[in-house]
C-alpha cells in the first residue's frame, strides 16, 4: 500500500551514466517521527539481498519518539551491464509500505571485448575462421579487421560481422579487430597465425632389400618459407610406442632420420629381414614441422643365410661315408627351410643333395668306397636362396676310441675333501675365539651419567682425536644385529669416544636435548645429541630403530633436518644400550619460540604475513620430501621446526617418526601420551597414522604460524578435544590471517582424509600465495632474542642446527645487533640480545618457552 500524502520520503535516488567499471553511488533521505525504519533497496522492483549499503540516523530532537532524519547509501563498486535499471528505497511504518522516486543506472562508454582473436597454428594455403566480439553500450559495435595492421575492409568500414573468415595464408601473419562504437574505438589483442608446411603427400616404397628400404614422399606447400629438411620416423609393427631399429637390445625410443631435400627420399639402412615397420614422415620450414604422415606399413624381404654351417666333418665307413653338422652361427635372414650337401671326388662330376632339415646324412659310396680325394659341402638355404658354402672337408678313415673306465675313487678328491673339512673346522674355533675376546673388549662403561640438582648428563671422558674404527665395530657385534645392518650402519654410527656433552637445552616427554661436540677429522663440530627416555627392550626393535636411522641419514632436502649420527650409551647391566642421535646445531632455535617471543617478548615486533607464509611454505617443502619417502611424521608442529642460520625452516624432532614398511600405515604401539591438540580426528579414534593425518597437523601448525606462536583450541581441554572434532568444531579463522590461507588449513581438516590435500599440493599453494604478496616493508622495530649466557629458558626439544653460535654482544653497547638484510626474501629484521632474561621455566613438548640460551634463539 502506498500513501503518497504522507510520503515520508525527502530525498530519492539521482540518475547515473557512466562507463563500466566506474563506481556508483546512490542516496535516499526521509525524515520519520519515532524509532527509524530499515530502508530496503529495490532493483526494477525486486529487492536486492546483498546490496552495499550503509544507514545514517540523525536525531532532530532531544527524545526518541522525536523526529529522525535517516540517510541510506547504496554503493556498487564496479558497474556491470547488470547493474543497469531503475533502483527505489522503501521503507514500513505503521503497516504501510512507502516507495521513493526511482532513479536510474546507466552505462556507456568504449566497446568492452567478450571475445578476441587468439594465436594460432596453420598449414600454407588452408583456410581457418577468426573469431571477435563486442558490446556496448552504447549500442550497435561494429567490428574492423585488420591484417599485418591494414584494414581488410577496401573503404575501411565497420561492421557487425563477428567471424572473419581466411582463405588461406602463405605467410606468419598478424591479426587484430577494432571495435567502434558512438564513444569511440576499443583495439583488440593481436593473433599471429604461424603458418606451417603441409603434409608431405604419397608417402610410398622404392625398393626393398633383407636389411634396407628405400621410400620417397611429395612435400606439401610451405609458402613463402623454403623447406630446410624432413624427417622420418620407423617403429617396430609390433611395439608402436617406439624403438630403434637394427640393435640386438633396442632402448624404447623410436628411429628417426634427417633428410636433405631435395630430394624427397631417403634410404634406411641396418633393419632386420622379414621384419614389419611402420613409418611416417615430416617436412620442416623456418616456421616450424608440418603434421606426420599418416603410418605406412611396409616389411623387409627375406635374405639368404649370412654364413654357411658350422662344425661339418665326414667320417668313411666301409662303402659309407656318414656327414655331420651344425646351424650356421651368422644370421639366417628368414626361415630356414633346408641345407644343401655337395660332394665330388677326383676325376668325378660334383653331386648336389637336398637333405631338407636334416644335420646328419650317410652316403653311400661305389664299390667298396676307394673314391680317391673325396670332398663334401654344405650350405644353408630360406626362400630367398643359398647362403655361403662351407669350406670343403676331405673324407676321413672311420677310427673308434677306447678309452679306458675312469677308476671308482680317487685319492686326489679324498684328498682336497679332507683338506677342506680341516679348514672349515679352524675357521669355525678362531672366529668362536674373535667373538669371546670382543665381547670382553666391548663391555658398555657408565658413558652418560646424570649429575647436579637439574639431572643434566655430562660426560667423564675426554674427547678423542682419532676414530676409532674398531670401538664402533666392536659394538656391533656385540648387539648380535644382521651382517647386512651391521654394513649399512658403518656410515651412520659415531664412536661414542668422539662426542662431549655439554649443558642441557631442554627436556620433554620423550628425551632431552644437549648442546654437544664432535671431534671428526681434526675439528670440532657443535651439535645436538638427542637422548632417548624410552628403553629398547629387544633386539628387535634395536634393529627397528637403526635401520630408521640409516633411512635418516640419506635425507637430503633443505627444508628436514638431516642425521649426523647414532651412538650409544648404556652400562653392563642394561640388556640393550640407549640410542643417543647425533643433529646439527640449530643456531635460531625452534620456530614455536621464535614466533612467541616475537609477540610475548621484552619488545614485541610484528612478523609480516611474507614471513609466516614463507615459514608454511618451507614447512610443505620438507613434509612432501618425507612423503615422498614414505615417512610419517607423527609429531609436526612449530615446536618441532627449527630455523637455520638462514631463517630457512627445518622439520626436525623424528622421535616419533616410523618408515612404513608394510602397507600405508603405521598403529601405535607402546608410546601413549601423544600431543592431542595436533593429531587428526581418525588418530585419535583409531591410533592410525598415514601421511594424510600428517596433513591436519600441518593445518594446525599452520594455524600456529598464522597466531604467532597461540596454543590451538584456546579453553578446550585435551580430555574434550575429540568430542569438541567429532562435533564438526574446528579452529576459527585467525586475526589478520588470509582468507586463501585460512581456506587451505580447513582443507587439512577434512573429515575424510582423502578429501585432504596433498603435501605438494600445499606447497605449491602456498608457493603461489607467496608471489602474489606485495613486497614486504623494512620493520621499523627489531626483534630482541636474549643471548646472554644462562640468562634464558632451556630450549624446547625437537633437533637443533649446527651453525657456529654468534658473537657475544658488546657488554658496552646497550644492544649488539646481528642483520639479516639478506636472508628472507619477505622482507629485512635484525636479532638482538636482550638485557633483560626471560623466566628460566623448563622447556615442555607442549608449551615451550621463547629461546634464550647461548647460542641463538
Amino acid at each position: 500500500a502506498k500513501a503518497e500524502a504522507d510520503n515520508p520520503f525527502v530525498g530519492s535516488p539521482g540518475n547515473i551514466t557512466g562507463a563500466r567499471g566506474m563506481v556508483g553511488t546512490l542516496l535516499c533521505e526521509l525524515q520519520v517521527q519515532g524509532e527509524p525504519p530499515e530502508v530496503t533497496w529495490l532493483q526494477n522492483g525486486q529487492i536486492l539481498e546483498l546490496a552495499d549499503s550503509t544507514q545514517t540516523q540523525v536525531p532532530l530532537g532531544e527524545d526518541w519518539d522525536d523526529e529522525w532524519k535517516v540517510v541510506s547509501q547504496l554503493r556498487i563498486a564496479s558497474l556491470q551491464l547488470t547493474d543497469a535499471g531503475q533502483y527505489q528505497c522503501a521503507v514500513a511504518l505503521g503497516g504501510q509500505t512507502f516507495m521513493s522516486q526511482p532513479g536510474y543506472i546507466g552505462l556507456e562508454g568504449l566497446p568492452y571485448f567478450l571475445e578476441e582473436p587468439e594465436d594460432r597454428i596453420v598449414t600454407a594455403n588452408t583456410p581457418f575462421n577468426l573469431s571477435c566480439w563486442a558490446q556496448g553500450p552504447p549500442e550497435p559495435v561494429n567490428l574492423l579487421w585488420l591484417q599485418d595492421a591494414v584494414p581488410l575492409s577496401p573503404d575501411m568500414a565497420p561492421s557487425p560481422q563477428h567471424n572473419l573468415h581466411v582463405p588461406g595464408l602463405n605467410k606468419t601473419s598478424s591479426f587484430s579487430c577494432e571495435a567502434h562504437n558512438a564513444k569511440g574505438v576499443t583495439t583488440s589483442r593481436t593473433a599471429t597465425i604461424t603458418v606451417l608446411p603441409q603434409r608431405p603427400r604419397d608417402l610410398h616404397l622404392i625398393s626393398r632389400q633383407p636389411t634396407e628400404l628405400e621410400v620417397a614422399w611429395t612435400p606439401g606447400l610451405s609458402g613463402i618459407y623454403p623447406l630446410t629438411h624432413c624427417t622420418l620416423q620407423a617403429v617396430l609393427s609390433d611395439d608402436r610406442v617406439g624403438v630403434w631399429l637394427g640393435e640386438p637390445d633396442p632402448p624404447e625410443e623410436p628411429l628417426i632420420l634427417q633428410a636433405s631435400v631435395p630430394p624427397h627420399q631417403l634410404r634406411l639402412g641396418k633393419l632386420h629381414p622379414q621384419t614389419p615397420y611402420h613409418i611416417r614422415v615430416s617436412c620442416t620450414s623456418s616456421q616450424g614441422p608440418s603434421p606426420w604422415t599418416h603410418w605406412l606399413p611396409v616389411e623387409t624381404p627375406e635374405g639368404v643365410p649370412l654364413g654357411p654351417p658350422e662344425n661339418v666333418s665326414a667320417m668313411r665307413n666301409g662303402s659309407q661315408a656318414l656327414v655331420c653338422w651344425q646351424e650356421p652361427r651368422a644370421p639366417l635372414q628368414g626361415t630356414l627351410l633346408g641345407y644343401r650337401l655337395a660332394y665330388r671326388g677326383q676325376d668325378t662330376p660334383e653331386v648336389l643333395m637336398d637333405v631338407g632339415l636334416k644335420q646328419e646324412v650317410t652316403l653311400e659310396l661305389r664299390g667298396d668306397g676307394a673314391v680317391p680325394n673325396l670332398t663334401v659341402s654344405v650350405a644353408a638355404y630360406t626362400a630367398a636362396g643359398d647362403g655361403p658354402w662351407s669350406l670343403p672337408v676331405p673324407l676321413e678313415p672311420w677310427r673308434p676310441v677306447s678309452e679306458p673306465p675312469a677308476p671308482a675313487f680317487s685319492w686326489r678328491w679324498w684328498y682336497v675333501l679332507l683338506g677342506a673339512i680341516v679348514a672349515a673346522a679352524c675357521v669355525l674355533i678362531l672366529a668362536l675365539f674373535l667373538v669371546h675376546q670382543r665381547k670382553k673388549e666391548t663391555r658398555y662403561g657408565e658413558v652418560f651419567e646424570p649429575t647436579g640438582e637439574r639431572g643434566e648428563l655430562v660426560v667423564r671422558y675426554r674427547v678423542r682425536k682419532s676414530y676409532s674404527r674398531r670401538t664402533t665395530e666392536a659394538t656391533l657385534n656385540s648387539l648380535g644385529i644382521s651382517e647386512e645392518l651391521k654394513e649399512k650402519l658403518r656410515d651412520v654410527m659415531v664412536d661414542r669416544h668422539k662426542v662431549a656433552l655439554g649443558k642441557t637445552l631442554g627436556e620433554g616427554e620423550f628425551g632431552a636435548v644437549m648442546e654437544g661436540q664432535l671431534n671428526q677429522d681434526d675439528s670440532i663440530l657443535k651439535v645436538a645429541v638427542k637422548t632417548m627416555k624410552i628403553a629398547i627392550c629387544t633386539r628387535s626393535e634395536l634393529e627397528d630403530f637403526l635401520s630408521e636411522a640409516v633411512c635418516m641419514k640419506e635425507f637430503d632436502h633443505p627444508n628436514v633436518m638431516r642425521l649426523i649420527g647414532v651412538c650409544f650409551q648404556g652400562s653392563e647391566r642394561e640388556g640393550f644400550p640407549a640410542p643417543v642421535v647425533i643433529l646439527p646445531f640449530m643456531k635460531h632455535g625452534d620456530l614455536h619460540s621464535f614466533l612467541l617471543y616475537s609477540r610475548l617478548g621484552d619488545q614485541p615486533v610484528f612478523l609480516p604475513t611474507q614471513m609466516l607464509v614463507k615459514f608454511m611454505a618451507d614447512i610443505a617443502s620438507g613434509m612432501e620430501y618425507l612423503s615422498t619417502k614414505r615417512f610419517i611424521h607423527r609429531d609436526l608442529a612449530a615446536r618441532n621446526c627449527m630455523l637455520n642460520e638462514n631463517m630457512s625452516v627445518c622439520v626436525a624432532d623424528f622421535g616419533l617418526s616410523k618408515k612404513i614398511y608394510n602397507g600405508d600405515y603405521y598403529r601405535q604401539g607402546r608410546i601413549a601420551k601423544m600431543p592431542v591438540k595436533w593429531i587428526a580426528i581418525e588418530s585419535l579414534a583409531d591410533r592410525v597414522y598415514t601421511s594424510k593425518s600428517d596433513v591436519w597437523s600441518f593445518g594446525v601448525t599452520m594455524w600456529e604460524i598464522a597466531t604467532r606462536g597461540q596454543t590451538p583450541y584456546p579453553g578446550v581441554e585435551n580430555s574434550e578435544i575429540y568430542d569438541y572434532l567429532r562435533q564438526g568444531n574446528r579452529l576459527k579463522q585467525p586475526v589478520d590471517c588470509l582468507d586463501g590461507l585460512y581456506a587451505l588449513m580447513s582443507r587439512c581438516w577434512e573429515l575424510n582424509p582423502r578429501e585432504r590435500p596433498s603435501f605438494t599440493e600445499l606447497r605449491q599453494d602456498l608457493e603461489n600465495t607467496l608471489k602474489a604478496l606485495p613486497p614486504a616493508q623494512e620493520p621499523d622495530e627489531i626483534l630482541y632474542v636474549n643471548m646472554d649466557e644462562g640468562g634464558g629458558p632451556p630450549e624446547p626439544p625437537g633437533a637443533a642446527g649446527g651453525a657456529d653460535p654468534p658473537t657475544q654482544p658488546d657488554p658496552k653497547d646497550s644492544c649488539s645487533c646481528l642483520t639479516a638484510a639478506e636472508v628472507h626474501p619477505a622482507g629485512r629484521y635484525v636479532l638482538c640480545p636482550s638485557t633483560a632474561p626471560g623466566p628460566a621455566a623448563p622447556a615442555d613438548r607442549g608449551s615451550p618457552s621463547p629461546p634464550g640460551q647461548e647460542d641463538g634463539a
